[in-house]
């Protein structure tokens, strides 16, 4: 549990079932569907989970969530095994991609990498380290299972694609298109700290 956030002191930790409600009203405000053009400039979610699907990340010890001095919670990080995300058709695409695909001269496999993502942070929490201290919780945990974190981005959501390879140094490893939407793909060496 890491509280040595810079300008305004945060809890994060690995969720418990007691933080589903608040990940659910933080994933609720910043999901695209659920805001205007102007908002989703400063991005945002595509993924919405349901509560069932909350909990079992929580058994795959998956979820991490940020609270404030309230305990409310202000961001979260999801991260799973492929097994967990094969629920959606858009992982089970980007696994069909990784025969070609090699990150730091390492084959990519469902085996030595694992899904990050998504992330979201409360606007009024951006910029002031949270992001990297959140990252940083999870990276400790999930470094232990994989050495290789795979991410993706929608290359409309520029924000984020700039915060992960700006701030913790991911990597662009493949684009592709889905569903009508261009993604951005990403690789991050797990052994490497953030904070």
């Amino acid at each position: 549990m890491q509280e040595d956030f810079k300008h305004n002191p945060m809890q994060t930790t690995l969720a418990t079932a007691a933080d589903i409600s608040g990940v659910l009203a933080l994933q609720e405000k910043y999901l695209y569907k659920n805001m205007t053009e102007e908002e989703r400039k400063y991005g945002f979610v595509t993924t919405p989970f349901t509560t069932k699907q909350i909990q079992d990340i929580l058994k795959e010890n998956g979820l991490f969530v940020a609270k404030n001095k309230e305990h409310k919670v202000v961001a979260y990080i999801f991260a799973a095994s492929w097994k967990y995300f094969e629920q959606w058709e858009i992982f089970n695409y980007m696994v069909s991609r990784f025969p070609k695909l090699s990150f730091q001269k390492q084959k990519i496999t469902t085996k030595n990498t694992f899904q990050y993502g998504p992330v979201c942070i409360d606007r009024k929490y951006r910029g002031q380290g949270l992001f990297n201290q959140l990252f940083e919780e999870m990276r400790l945990e999930f470094v232990k299972r994989y050495p290789i974190s795979i991410t993706f981005i929608n290359k409309i959501n520029e924000i984020s694609t700039a915060a992960h390879t700006r701030k913790l140094g991911w990597e662009i490893i493949d684009e592709f298109d889905f569903n009508n939407n261009q993604y951005l793909a990403l690789g991050l060496d797990m052994h490497k700290s953030v904070s």
